[in-house]
């Protein structure tokens, strides 16, 4: 079984993703999960912010790093291929 990461460690990941396409998808409770795209856009001490376009409309969306770390919220990036890449929230 792995050890949870240090939302230190998910922090220095995410900050070498900013400015990056983001696939964002976030459990709301009561089956309610979300799926969004945006871009990365700033990282701070206890969050980081998701610029998300929709119906042209822009939008900004924030989470804590916990929520990454209890998996509410999962973070793929799309790397120069356009695949994705899982930012992990336990240590492999």
């Amino acid at each position: 079984m792995s050890s949870p990461r240090a939302i230190s460690d998910i922090k220095k990941d995410l900050e070498l993703f900013v400015g990056s396409k983001i696939r964002l998808k976030a459990n709301r409770g009561r089956n309610r999960i979300i799926e969004k795209e945006g871009v990365l856009e700033s990282i701070y001490p206890n969050i980081f912010v998701i610029k998300i376009d929709e119906r042209k409309v822009e939008r900004r969306v924030s989470y804590s790093y916990a929520d990454v770390l209890t998996e509410t919220v999962e973070l793929f990036v799309y790397d120069n291929q356009n695949s994705e890449i899982r930012i992990p929230s336990a240590s492999l």
